[in-house]
């Protein structure tokens, strides 16, 4: 499961939305025969940081789920997308998610 967090979002909203995104893709998609392989195999997720640009173009691919956060004016802040065996061209090339900066506390 890819999960594509959107490059605006504070750091501290991160963990939260991922768990949301992961959640609400799992409910949206759960008869669907890729999520039950992953749901019963791998489990594995790959949580990106995009662009604005790149925020765009994901929403154009298949069985997503976009979600919004109401603590951020309701914008929407990431894209989860059902397992597969074949990825679009662009999943080749985000970043995986970090912290914007490092914190030493």
């Amino acid at each position: 499961m890819y999960i594509l967090i959107r490059d605006s979002v504070p750091d501290g909203f991160a963990p939260l939305i991922a768990a949301h995104a992961s959640l609400a893709c799992y409910k949206q998609f759960e008869a669907d025969p890729d999520m039950q392989s992953w749901i019963n195999g791998v489990f594995r997720k790959v949580i990106c940081r995009v662009n604005d640009k790149e925020f765009e173009t994901a929403k154009t691919f298949e069985r997503r789920t976009i979600l919004t956060e109401s603590a951020l004016d309701n914008d929407e802040v990431c894209i989860a997308f059902c397992p597969r065996e074949d990825w679009p061209k662009p999943f080749r090339f985000y970043r995986m998610w970090k912290p914007k900066r490092d914190r030493s506390d």
